[in-house]
């Protein structure tokens, strides 16, 4: 790293206000301290995509192992699955040969019995709202306006 000390600096400070001038010197400064503030926030973000980049890295190694974690379960169930549904079928008597879509009927798909069945029901009674006076139906607001209207006398 380049050592710079503070009379390194004053001596370039000096030179710096020979050089440009006493009027300039500010604004050359001010630039300076932009430009080197751009500089630092450009490589904090370089920074930041590299750390982002290994991170995704580790990730897709840890998404692999995990994949294959699943592959060998579902690979094991499927194994055991099949060893059970031919012990199954010796101990049933059921034919071997057959495959387990031929021997099961197929069953109808579920339908609710209510034709209306996605409309929502509320939990409180008709009677019960009608007694207490809650509003049943809901008036849009001209509705509205035009039912409390007050009447006029001529």
């Amino acid at each position: 790293m380049i050592d710079i000390g503070v009379t390194k600096l004053a001596i370039i400070g000096a030179i710096a206000l020979l050089v440009i001038g006493p009027e300039k010197l500010p604004s050359v400064a001010k630039t300076a301290g932009t430009l080197l503030g751009r500089a630092r926030r450009y490589v904090a973000d370089v920074k930041a995509e590299v750390n982002r980049s290994m991170e995704l890295d580790e990730l897709k190694k840890v998404k692999e192992t995990v994949e294959n974690a699943a592959r060998d379960v579902e690979h094991s169930i499927q194994t055991s699955a099949a060893d059970f549904e031919k012990n199954w079928a010796e101990t049933t008597g059921i034919a071997t040969e057959a495959s387990s879509a031929e021997t099961y009927t197929r069953v109808p798909e579920y339908k609710h019995p209510r034709k209306k069945w996605r409309l929502k029901q509320g939990a409180t009674p008709r009677w019960y709202k009608v007694r207490s006076g809650i509003r049943t139906n809901a008036l849009s607001g001209a509705a509205r306006v035009a039912h409390f209207r007050p009447t006029r006398s001529n």
